[in-house]
């Protein structure tokens, strides 16, 4: 029997997917706890620039709702942490512990000045940024982060680094003048206002219990050093496309500009590989990642805007524009903005005199086809998180072939998954585009709203 008390919903993941999950059952008056890996919130779109086919700036879409997030009192958010076990009551409840990381800063007492990021005098390559941008050892995940709060990357910090080795006894205890050796650096704790930076910080663990849960973890992009021939991991001037959006993006490394990485030039030709990993089970995965076509036309169509005298080169298969406004959308890119598109494989990437070469066919001239380019995007293909599969298996969920998680019945019921009281949504479960994900995540909120109503009823019969 169910614990018809238990009204607190957990939601896996804080991209949109699930922080609109998570505000619908919190405005509807029920408590939510909220899990992320990262130190901040808002996945895959707060890397974005603009959205298609509106071309709305991405930040200003979220931003409210991280913002709500944070402040609202009917949600926990617990970031920089990850569920580290479930266990069913036989209530039906679940208890679920979940372990936050160490930041080594005291976020009760850190107010977010950026003093620390300011001072810090190393810093290494953003993953946030595509590796086309670098951030400092302590660091926000970007200027809008919710919560904002940093944390420490403690595989690169000098001060712990060199901490853990004089304790190991892989460095001397003692200085040349015999007094107890110092860790190095340790700027921020040094410069830090109001005392925030705790080197002694541990992972710590805590309990909920939860009535429903809403697994909602998001995607990731396929590695591009699965695709050789590309150059991808090889050649800097070949990025994939949440690197481009950074390139695009005022608040990412280059504040907007469209640059090369590999000597900051504008780039005056920028070729767009499409089915980069998609479509393609040899190299990548067997099935479309959907959202391609257009965000490559986005891209384009705002390189265009960046760059007016640039030319851009789509290569595809097929456009698969499906969507309100989304085959217009696409006709847009290239009757205004001038975007050629070449139906055909790209078959070799390779740098040539400073510059990319692109080799492949175009199918409908049956002619081969080589660009000259300054720059080449990979549409790589949409794949589940790592740790999608490993989440799914706490819960007794399951997943595809591909690790994308499956729905109880994806005709009729697709949020729900096999196991009572656990929902899904998103991306997690395939590729699939903004609005679609948040329409799934308010299905999924409105099914865990209806299954509370009915607790709420079944608990007000009992006392009467």
């Amino acid at each position: 029997m169910t614990n018809p008390s238990c009204t607190t919903a957990l939601v896996v993941g804080a991209g949109i997917g699930g922080i609109t999950a998570a505000l619908d059952i919190a405005n509807s008056g029920f408590q939510v706890v909220m899990v992320e890996r990262e130190p901040s919130i808002g996945g895959h779109m707060a890397q974005l620039s603009e959205t298609f086919p509106t071309l709305d700036c991405s930040q200003c879409i979220m931003t409210p709702r991280t913002v709500e997030v944070g402040h609202h009192e009917n949600i926990r958010l617990h970031t920089y942490s990850e569920i580290e076990s479930v266990r069913r009551e036989p209530s039906g409840s679940y208890r679920v512990r979940i372990r936050r990381r160490a930041a080594y800063v005291d976020w009760e007492k850190c107010t977010g000045c950026g003093v620390c990021q300011e001072k810090c005098p190393f810093k290494v390559e953003s993953a946030f940024e595509r590796g086309i941008g670098q951030r400092k050892i302590i660091y926000t995940l970007s200027p809008q982060a919710v919560p904002n709060k940093p944390v420490i990357d403690a595989e690169h910090c000098r001060y712990l680094q060199s901490k853990q080795d004089i304790e190991a006894g892989r460095a001397p205890a003692v200085d040349k003048q015999g007094n107890p050796a110092t860790p190095k650096c340790g700027a921020c704790a040094k410069l830090c206002p109001t005392g925030a930076i705790e080197w002694e910080q541990q992972d710590s663990v805590l309990e909920e219990e939860v009535g429903a849960i809403v697994m909602a973890t998001g995607y990731d992009m396929l590695p591009m050093e699965r695709l050789p021939e590309y150059g991808g991991g090889e050649l800097r001037d070949v990025v994939d496309g949440l690197a481009f959006e950074r390139l695009l993006a005022a608040s990412g490394p280059t504040a907007g500009k469209v640059v090369r990485p590999s000597d900051g030039e504008v780039p005056k030709q920028v070729v767009f590989v499409q089915c980069s990993g998609s479509r393609d089970p040899e190299r990548g995965v067997p099935y479309c990642s959907k959202i391609c076509c257009l965000y490559v036309a986005k891209q384009a169509m705002l390189y265009k805007h960046r760059v007016p005298d640039g030319q851009a080169y789509v290569f595809y298969i097929d456009v698969r524009a499906g969507g309100k406004g989304y085959e217009e959308f696409v006709t847009r890119a290239q009757e205004e903005h001038g975007v050629v598109y070449l139906r055909g494989k790209v078959s070799k990437i390779f740098a040539q005199d400073g510059r990319l070469i692109v080799k492949g066919a175009d199918t409908l001239s049956h002619r081969a086809v080589e660009i000259s380019a300054d720059l080449v995007v990979l549409a790589t293909a949409i794949v589940p998180r790592a740790s999608t599969a490993a989440v799914a298996g706490l819960f007794e969920v399951g997943v595809d072939d591909n690790g994308f998680l499956v729905s109880g019945d994806e005709e009729m019921a697709p949020v729900d998954s096999c196991v009572e009281g656990v929902f899904l949504a998103g991306a997690a479960l395939g590729p699939k585009d903004i609005p679609e994900t948040v329409a799934q995540a308010s299905g999924a909120a409105a099914k865990v709203l209806s299954l509370f109503q009915q607790r709420v009823a079944a608990a007000a019969t009992v006392t009467a």
